[in-house]
């Protein structure tokens, strides 16, 4: 007997199976198996490996919706809203964050493809919140801003390392749990961004 699944949990397989393996080790063969479908299923649907990358990409982008919640008047506040939702975002999708840092160290089309079409409207959105909440003076480059955002998602995304270092409570056993996880490291990456962030002096563009 065949089983019908449907397309979003043909996206879901094919995302886990993206951010375990890498694009490259994700075989179309294995990517089948891994679904449960033949190993012709991916190309005879969506084209080609790539296209269905793409299609994963997009389906789990789109899955995390959007904040319809206003931003705060207060500089802030506003940035604290923000770096919190990224964080619990990273928190409840942790196989998205896997995939774009598997990709963001190889320079491909794919990369290209998540920097034009997600990874920089999503900068560009972010900075007038920390620019208007900088401290007076500051000028922090849009790679390093980046990095000191995105790079603590680390502690949500490589749980069996946060074991290993010594967490007792895992961040994949509830939603309470990531969450606590999520917020608490947002809470760390704010702190440097109000307080201490002011070098090097390059100015934002």
């Amino acid at each position: 007997m065949t089983i019908q699944l449907s397309q979003d949990e043909i996206l879901r397989r094919g995302l886990d199976a993206f951010a375990e393996l890498g694009y490259d080790a994700a075989s179309v063969r294995e990517l089948g198996r891994r679904i449960g479908v033949n190993h012709n299923f991916i190309n005879d649907r969506y084209g080609s490996k790539l296209d269905f990358w793409r299609t994963v990409v997009d389906y789990a982008i789109a899955e995390l919706g959007h904040d319809d919640q206003p931003e705060p008047d207060d500089p802030a506040l506003a940035l604290s809203h923000r770096v919190h939702a990224l964080f619990r975002t990273a928190a409840q999708r942790p196989q998205l964050y896997r995939l774009v840092w598997d990709e963001a160290s190889r320079d491909t089309e794919r990369l290209d493809y998540l920097f034009e079409r997600y990874l920089r409207p999503a900068v560009d959105e972010t900075l007038p919140t920390v620019k208007r909440a900088a401290p007076e003076g500051a000028r922090i480059p849009v790679d390093l801003l980046y990095f000191v955002l995105t790079g603590a998602i680390s502690g949500i995304v490589q749980e069996p390392l946060a074991r290993r270092l010594g967490r007792t409570t895992s961040a994949g056993s509830s939603n309470d749990a990531r969450t606590a996880v999520a917020d608490a490291l947002a809470s760390y990456v704010l702190s440097g961004l109000n307080g201490e962030a002011t070098q090097p002096r390059t100015l934002l563009p």
